[in-house]
C-alpha cells in the first residue's frame, strides 16, 4: 500500500525488513563453524555460543542500520535504489530513529561482549571495540570504508576470519593454526558477498562518489575477480584435505559448487537481463552460507567417527 511516495508496511514486517535478513547468514554460519572446530578439543559452552551469536547479530544488524542512515544522509539512497532496506526513503522512518536503534543494538552487543570477556579473555574487549568501529565507519565518519576499495577486505577479515576465530577462542582459550587456516576461505567468501553488492551497485556508487573495488576494476574484471574468489575458497579446502590438515569429510563443500557458477553466470547476463542480477546476488550469499555449513557438517562428522 502506498501513500504519496511512502509505502506503508506493518511495524513488525518493516522491522524484519530493516535487519536485511538475507545478510545475517554471513554472521551465524562462521560462528557455527568456529564452534564446530572447537569441538575437536573441548566441550562446548552453549551459553557462550548463544551469547556470541546474539552479540554478532546485533553488530551486523546495527551495521546495516548505519548503512541505511549514512547512505541516506549522503544522498546515495533514493526510493528507486536497489539492494537497500528502504526504511527511510520508502517507508518513512525518521533517520534519527534508525540511528538510535543502531546505537541501542551496539549497547546490547557491548553488554553481551563484557559477559563473554568475563568468561574467556579481556583481550576480546579490544577486538570487539575494533569490530564495532569497523561496523560504524563502514559508512559513517569522514572517509567511510564503503567508499574505498577496502570494503571486501574489511568485511572478510571481521565477519569471516574474525567471527570464526573468536567463536573458536571463547570455547578453547586459544587460536590454532588449523582454525586460522579454516577461517581463510570463509573470509574470502564473505568478501565475495561484499564484492557482489558492489558489482550490482557500480552505477549508483559511481554517481555517489564511491571508489569501490569493482568501480576501479570495471564490471567485467570485477566479475572475473569474484570468480577467482570462489576458486580460491574451494581450492583452499581441497589443499587442506590433501595435506591432512582437515578430514576428507570437508569435501562436502563441493556439493555447493553449482551456486558460485550460477552467481558468475547471473552477473555476466545481468547487464542485458536485469533479473539475472538478483539471481547472482542470491547465489553469492547462498554460496557463503552453504559452504560454511557443509564444512561445519563435514568437520562434525569427522569428530564423531
Amino acid at each position: 500500500m502506498i501513500a504519496g511516495n511512502i509505502e506503508t508496511m506493518s511495524p513488525g514486517k518493516l522491522m524484519w525488513k530493516m535487519t536485511r535478513p538475507h545478510t545475517l547468514t554471513a554472521t551465524f554460519a562462521p560462528i557455527i563453524l568456529g564452534t564446530v572446530i572447537a569441538m575437536s578439543t573441548t566441550a562446548i559452552d552453549w551459553v557462550l555460543f548463544a551469547a556470541m551469536m546474539i552479540a554478532c547479530l546485533c553488530l551486523q544488524i546495527a551495521t546495516n542500520l548505519f548503512n541505511e542512515y549514512y547512505d541516506f544522509k549522503r544522498g546515495l539512497d533514493t526510493a528507486e535504489s536497489i539492494g537497500i532496506g528502504g526504511g527511510i526513503v520508502r517507508h518513512g522512518l525518521k533517520p534519527k530513529n534508525v540511528l538510535t536503534v543502531a546505537l541501542i543494538l551496539y549497547v546490547i552487543a557491548a553488554i553481551i561482549g563484557i559477559y563473554i570477556c568475563m568468561n574467556s579473555s579481556w583481550w576480546l574487549l579490544a577486538i570487539g571495540a575494533v569490530g564495532m568501529a569497523v561496523g560504524y565507519f563502514y559508512t559513517g565518519g569522514p572517509l567511510p570504508i564503503a567508499y574505498t576499495p577496502f570494503g571486501e577486505l574489511a568485511s572478510g577479515l571481521l565477519m569471516g576470519t574474525g567471527f570464526v576465530l573468536i567463536s573458536f577462542f571463547i570455547q578453547t582459550g586459544t587460536v590454532t593454526l588449523t582454525s586460522l587456516l579454516i577461517s581463510i576461505p570463509i573470509a574470502i567468501l564473505v568478501g565475495g558477498i561484499n564484492m557482489a553488492n558492489n558489482i550490482r551497485d557500480i552505477e549508483e556508487d559511481t554517481k555517489g562518489g564511491r571508489k569501490t573495488l569493482p568501480i576501479l576494476l570495471g564490471r567485467d574484471k570485477a566479475i572475473n575477480c569474484l570468480g577467482i574468489f570462489f576458486i580460491i575458497a574451494y581450492a583452499w579446502i581441497v589443499v587442506l584435505v590433501i595435506t591432512g590438515t582437515v578430514s576428507p569429510w570437508a569435501l562436502l563443500i563441493l556439493l555447493s559448487v553449482p551456486k558460485p557458477l550460477q552467481a558468475i553466470k547471473g552477473f555476466k547476463r545481468g547487464k542485458k537481463e536485469p533479473k539475472q542480477m538478483g539471481v547472482a546476488m542470491k547465489s553469492t550469499g547462498i554460496t557463503n552460507t552453504v559452504f560454511s555449513l557443509l564444512l561445519s557438517l563435514g568437520l562434525f562428522i569427522s569428530y564423531i567417527f
